[in-house]
């Protein structure tokens, strides 16, 4: 299963793009896009395809909900982490 987070674009030149996600910037292809974008817009990327054309505010609430479960994930490794350094502790 492959997750596509929006992607906004912040380059274009003829067929390829620059998306900016989190800061991280990388090029794409536009050749698969059936509509025209331009810069600002967000966009689905696969295998470095743009796919499809996504409104800002479905962008915006997808990338806050990926920070959110970002976060999460990030806490139960912290926690796990400090369960087992004292799991260790009690061991030695």
């Amino acid at each position: 299963m492959c997750l596509a987070i929006p992607s906004k674009i912040v380059q274009i030149d003829a067929f390829r793009a620059v998306v900016d996600v989190y800061g991280a910037r990388r090029e794409i292809n536009l050749m698969l896009m059936p509509e025209e974008v331009v810069i600002g817009d967000y966009v689905l990327v696969h295998a470095g395809f743009a796919l499809q054309k996504v409104e800002q505010e479905s962008a915006h609430e997808a990338l806050s909900m990926i920070s959110s479960i970002i976060e999460d994930v990030e806490k139960e490794i912290e926690a796990e982490t400090v369960i087992n350094i004292q799991d260790n502790r009690k061991n030695s």
